[in-house]
């Protein structure tokens, strides 16, 4: 009796010291493209929510929507968050197996040009820059473009910069590009600095899925625990950051890590408010909309978008919260 006393004055006393075995943590390593669109990531870390759940996720920044696509298929990042028309692009165009398993926002994507350009027809003839020629925000500029009576190729021509940070700075140090899609907080710079906003990309092309989290499908199901962790920290996330209560804070966080100005990021932060439904949940007739765009500017059909997802993640990680 005397022993067992002891033992359990023992483990007692090195629970309150602290000397206990730390509890194992599960390395993740994902990659975004920098942007507001991140609050909900900078938050699970931040509050301690992914950590909590057993997880150490390491953020990375995309320099281009290649190297995003090319590193989740080589494994060197197990989840990404990137235009969700990216994921289908790995099914498409590279024959991975990817899948959608959260949205995001509705991309907050505006088209700006250079301040001599007054009407999108004056485009003609001049040359647009874009992350990727054949996806994702690339078609929202198409889009809009065709809708002003201007075809790719025919009438203005296409330069690959990058990320959206990389297109900002090539606008306002050459004129000879004349448009490109930015979102917050770039496109809060861009407008600060003298770029022309022609106006919100859904305002013409209509509902549209931007931002979606995404996987390797048999990296999902081979690590399903895992993943269900993730969203639930990632929604915790979007609910933290979506409080109201939290404004200030939220505010900070997203100042601190993308090193912006208080005011532009309290701009910033009222932008993802409009553009982010609740709990990140996937809008099926916006990523419709990103599929029949993806048609329509390639020529080549895609499947029906539910074979591009699968939600069963985030509908347990839901449950569980």
């Amino acid at each position: 009796m005397r022993a067992r006393t002891l033992a359990l004055a023992a483990a007692t006393a090195a629970l309150i010291a602290g000397s206990g075995p730390a509890a194992a943590q599960t390395k993740l390593t994902i990659m975004v493209f920098a942007g507001m669109q991140n609050l909900p990531l900078f938050a699970a870390q931040s509050q301690g929510l992914f950590a909590k759940r057993g997880l150490e996720v390491d953020i990375k920044v995309a320099p281009n929507s290649d190297e995003l696509r090319n590193g989740l298929a080589d494994g060197r990042f197990q989840v990404v968050h990137a235009a969700s028309d990216n994921s289908v692009a790995m099914v498409e165009m590279a024959g991975a197996d990817a899948k959608i398993v959260v949205g995001g926002d509705n991309g907050m994507n505006r088209l700006f040009v250079q301040p001599d350009i007054s009407d999108i027809k004056d485009l003609r003839g001049k040359t647009v820059a874009v992350d990727a020629p054949n996806t994702a925000y690339a078609f929202q500029l198409y889009e809009i473009l065709r809708s002003a009576g201007l075809e790719r190729e025919k009438d203005y021509k296409v330069q690959v910069v990058g990320a959206t940070m990389k297109r900002v700075d090539a606008l306002l140090a050459d004129k000879t590009l004349a448009a490109t899609m930015l979102n917050p907080p770039f496109s809060l710079r861009a407008q600060k600095a003298g770029l022309k906003d022609m106006g919100e990309a859904t305002k013409v092309i209509g509902p549209y899925q931007a931002s979606a989290g995404f996987v390797l499908a048999k990296w999902g199901r081979e690590n399903s625990d895992t993943l269900v962790k993730y969203l639930s920290a990632y929604v915790e996330g979007v609910r933290w950051s979506t409080d109201p209560k939290n404004k200030a804070a939220a505010i900070k966080l997203v100042s601190d890590n993308l090193r912006l100005p208080e005011e532009v990021a309290t701009a910033g932060y009222g932008l993802l408010l409009a553009g982010m439904p609740k709990d990140a949940a996937l809008d099926m007739k916006g990523f419709e909309n990103v599929l029949a765009l993806r048609t329509k500017h390639t020529g080549k059909p895609t499947k029906p978008a539910a074979d591009y997802v699968d939600l069963s993640y985030y509908q347990k990680a839901i449950a569980g919260m």
